[in-house]
């Protein structure tokens, strides 16, 4: 029995595992016709081609992507003067805005950014996303989130929202996953 249980527990682990790698990685999983799973980027073979790289001419940069951002919004009819840049100097891998709306715009405000990110060519990332409440894009090594979230649902003296209103937020990062270095594993259940 005690054999039965372990058995059943490495199952479960494995799963787990394979979960969240095909969440967070999902180019980084492979599943052959026998049912292995491949977790890490596979050995490339001779006869097959490597990826084409990404297209980002010019490359971007925190200030392109700032200027992304403030495209976004002026499609939305928001005044990207109205919200408050997330930039900051010390970081040149991170940046966004926010606004505070009403939440009965904030959906409708999200749609048409989102709508504009896409008509500049931001690939929609659809791992994760909550088409009603945040949507990611990358493109070029950048990551951008837009999203709305309304007051936590504990009372707090200190937010300048009313109930009626919502935080509207991009957030950008540049992430590149490929310098991450991950090993190959083979899980074989059964």
């Amino acid at each position: 029995m005690n054999t039965l249980l372990k058995r059943v527990r490495i199952g479960l682990a494995a799963t787990l595992i394979v979960g969240l790698a095909t969440v967070a990685l999902p180019d980084q999983v492979q599943i052959d016709d026998e049912g292995r799973i491949h977790l890490g980027a596979p050995a490339p073979s001779p006869s097959t081609a490597a990826p084409t790289p990404e297209s980002t001419s010019p490359p971007l940069t925190r200030d392109t992507v700032d200027k992304v951002i403030r495209t976004a919004v002026s499609a939305a009819g928001l005044d990207p003067a109205q919200g408050r840049p997330l930039a900051t100097d010390a970081y040149s891998d991170r940046t966004g805005w926010m606004a505070i709306r009403e939440k009965r715009a904030a959906q409708s405000d999200m749609n048409k950014i989102c709508a504009d990110l896409e008509r500049q060519g931001w690939t929609l990332n659809s791992n994760g996303d909550r088409p009603d409440a945040s949507r990611s894009y990358k493109r070029g090594g950048w990551y951008l989130l837009v999203s709305t979230r309304g007051k936590t649902q504990a009372p707090s003296t200190t937010s300048p929202l009313t109930d009626s209103q919502t935080y509207l937020t991009l957030t950008g990062l540049q992430l590149s996953l490929s310098d991450i270095p991950l090993p190959e594993v083979t899980i074989t259940l059964g």
